[in-house]
């Protein structure tokens, strides 16, 4: 008599094995769960003893940010913005208003919107510098400025621990802009390098190269910085193309708007002083202003690109590129494995025990019997029994 719920065994085994290579694969395709990142939240409620009075202002409209600059705002990538007033115990009060944008490009470049030529260099966040009470600096793609009604000898040291709780941008988006590297130090007014993404940031700061010339459509990114030269202040602009085809063809354009007599209608006219461009890969260099011819070669010599520049590639460690935390997955899924086995095992000895208790052992199947080699029936009264006992 064969009982219908007691049928070969193999098919429990295959089973069984399915299940554990399953379950396996689920372990390593599944990334164990890390600590978010406090997505929305910019500014924290506490930092070295500062307290959040009331709740914190929030907006995405850039106009709430700046009213007279919201498009300069939208064109650096403007998010959302934030603001508060902090108090301390000392009666001590401190207004930060952050802006958050889409990556640290368009953070570093409305740094250098409103960073003055007066203001001191400071070690706060990736830059900053002050002016009084006023102090301005960004940390990744955030931009603080923060107020102070009274300084004090550690309000620098307060300010460094606000921007270390400042969240980060992950991946690629926390890469700064590689084209500053290529201004010139020599001659350079200190606090005067601009960057700029859009037409209207590009005319509130002046520039002798005209926006459509520049053609931001095309992928341009510019820096513009004041040098001094024999006849006063001038101007170094660099332009940074996708492509040196792309730059090429802008410079023609550019050497054509500026040609006594050869310009285009509707371009800007013809700056007085020197107006002298170059291009290098895919950088346009004009150097423009009370320059004399050699002042200006000089200065655009020295522009050269380098297509082995690395100052934006990507050397921190994110929880994906960190090889502790590999280890420590690893570590989980051998555990994670074990665990599983070792319940597979009891599960598969527990059936094989129940089954045995519960069905008599004339009503078994053969075939639901392990392979197994009687080595203590030595004697020649176990006549067949000895040896192996084969099952399918």
């Amino acid at each position: 008599m064969r009982l219908p719920f007691v049928r070969p065994m193999t098919r429990y085994r295959a089973f069984l094995s399915a299940v554990l290579v399953f379950l396996a694969v689920t372990c390593f395709a599944v990334d164990f769960p890390q600590k978010a990142p406090t997505d929305g939240v910019i500014l924290p409620k506490e930092f070295a003893g500062w307290r959040l009075q009331g709740t914190f202002q929030n907006s995405q409209d850039p106009a709430a940010a700046d009213t007279t600059n919201p498009v300069v705002l939208k064109e650096y990538g403007f998010t959302d913005f934030s603001s508060g007033t902090y108090t301390r115990e000392d009666g001590r009060k401190l207004t930060v208003r952050a802006a958050r944008f889409a990556d640290a490009s368009g953070a570093y470049g409305a740094f250098t919107y409103y960073k003055q030529p007066e203001m001191l260099n400071e070690k706060i966040g990736d830059q900053a510098s002050s002016l009084n009470n006023r102090v301005l600096f960004y940390r990744g793609s955030v931009l603080v400025d923060a107020l102070f009604d009274k300084l004090s000898v550690m309000s620098a040291a307060e300010l460094r621990e606000l921007a270390s709780d400042i969240p980060l941008p992950q991946g690629g988006a926390r890469n700064l802009p590689a084209i500053p590297t290529y201004l010139p130090k020599q001659s350079y007014v200190k606090n005067t390098a601009k960057y700029i993404l859009g037409p209207v940031t590009l005319d509130k700061v002046g520039s002798p190269v005209a926006a459509d010339l520049i053609d931001f459509g095309a992928g341009a990114e510019v820096v513009e910085a004041t040098y001094e030269s024999s006849g006063g202040e001038a101007t170094l602009v660099l332009i940074s193309y996708p492509t040196p085809q792309i730059a090429a063809e802008h410079l023609r354009r550019i050497e054509a708007a500026h040609t006594p007599g050869a310009q285009p209608p509707g371009s800007a006219p013809v700056e007085v002083g020197t107006f002298a461009q170059k291009r290098s890969g895919p950088l346009v260099a004009v150097a423009a202003g009370p320059f004399s011819e050699s002042e200006a070669k000089s200065l655009l010599a020295s522009v050269h690109y380098d297509a082995d520049v690395t100052w934006n590639e990507n050397t921190f460690f994110d929880k994906k590129n960190n090889l502790a935390n590999l280890l420590w997955n690893v570590i989980l899924l051998c555990g994670a494995i074990m665990a599983i086995t070792l319940v597979a095992g009891f599960a598969f000895g527990g059936v094989r025990v129940l089954l045995q208790r519960l069905v008599p052992e004339s009503a078994r199947h053969p075939e639901a019997e392990f392979i197994s080699l009687h080595l203590d029936d030595t004697s020649a009264e176990a006549g067949p029994r000895a040896g192996f006992r084969p099952s399918r």
